[in-house]
């Protein structure tokens, strides 16, 4: 293997992680509202599911996004400024989303949290809808020239594919979500998050069947048949095992999928990183957006040396927060009033 082949291995393992992990935070902020249902203390016990794992799912997209400049800088370039306002809008949403769960807890009024908790449903609908719309553009192809800028009109953007692709990342990792807040409460939250499973089951199977199909036959190669096999057996297991009140099998089932579907979207655009649907002589590869192989040697051993001690830190603190959490746990609010009481 070269070593940019392990470095593309390596930044999809990245996203790969982030997607399963943060793909279930996405899932609880856009099912607060639903969950919570005009109880603050219901909306408490659904965000406290994620509180204190939420902000270490992010480093995978920082790592992420590292790894993607120092390893691939044209790749990094044309990306971030052809999907420029796209990817703006999603950083906006998920600094909204930080501000909104970090600051909810901080005024104790009805309407800061109302207003928070939409800051969190907005900065969780936008990514679950960009990712997959981004990530369906570059299997696909953009209007890439020889300049390696990415011409055209936003429209070109825009293709009954990539717009799948959004709704399926946004329907399976709500999903993903929701399979997860029967894994982490109890009582009637966990009761509404099992209904909400079966709710959303039927349609993320065939949206993301269809999706899936459709990427293997279009863009798919051999082995990537296996990738989409497995994401299919993910749903089945995961609605086997939600029938049978199996939890924790029913989230391994949903991350199969969304792992699975991540190694399809990425297998399918391998060996290049971004095609040109003007000409293939413009395409974005492994080797022509690249480091020097020097700097992906160095970036190598800093990545073996680093990587096992940030995956242990971070199982150890699921580990440690695995409890499943009830109303009966959610304390008073502690928060400031929004303005002075009158003497």
């Amino acid at each position: 293997m070269s070593l940019q082949q392990f470095w593309f291995v390596l930044v999809g393992v990245l996203f790969t992680g982030y997607f399963v992990l943060e793909g279930f935070d996405f899932g609880v902020g856009m099912l607060m509202p639903i969950l919570g249902k005009g109880s603050d203390i219901r909306r408490r016990v659904v965000l406290n599911t994620i509180g204190p794992v939420w902000d270490g799912n992010e480093v995978w997209l920082i790592t992420a996004g590292g790894a993607l400049f120092a390893a691939f800088p044209e790749w990094y370039a044309s990306m971030f400024s052809g999907f420029y306002l796209a990817l703006l809008l999603l950083l906006v949403a998920l600094i909204l989303r930080v501000c909104a769960i970090e600051y909810r807890a901080k005024i104790n009024d009805p309407t800061w949290r109302a207003w928070c908790d939409i800051g969190i449903g907005i900065g969780s609908w936008i990514p679950a809808l960009a990712w997959g719309w981004v990530f369906a553009n570059l299997v696909r192809g953009v209007p890439l020239d020889a300049d390696r800028q990415i011409v055209g009109s936003v429209w070109d953007l825009l293709s009954p594919y990539a717009l799948l692709g959004g709704v399926t990342t946004a329907i399976l990792f709500a999903l993903h979500g929701a399979i997860f807040l029967t894994l982490k409460t109890g009582g009637e939250v966990r009761a509404d998050a099992r209904k909400t499973v079966r709710v959303l089951f039927g349609p993320a199977v065939v949206i993301v069947g269809a999706f899936g199909l459709w990427t293997q036959l279009a863009y798919g190669s051999g082995w990537t048949w296996a990738a989409l096999g497995v994401a299919v057996a993910g749903l089945v297991l995961a609605g086997a095992a939600t029938a049978a009140s199996r939890d924790g099998w029913a989230f391994v089932g949903t991350t199969l999928t969304v792992m699975s579907a991540t190694v399809l979207l990425v297998g399918s655009l391998y060996p290049n990183v971004m095609p040109s649907t003007l000409s293939p002589l413009y395409d974005l590869t492994i080797d022509n957006a690249s480091s020097s192989h020097y700097t992906l040697q160095v970036m190598s051993w800093a990545a073996v040396l680093a990587t096992p001690v940030v995956l242990v830190y971070q199982g150890w603190t699921y580990w440690v927060f695995r409890k499943r959490l009830t109303v009966e746990h959610i304390p008073a609010p502690t928060g400031l009033p929004l303005s002075e009481p009158p003497r």
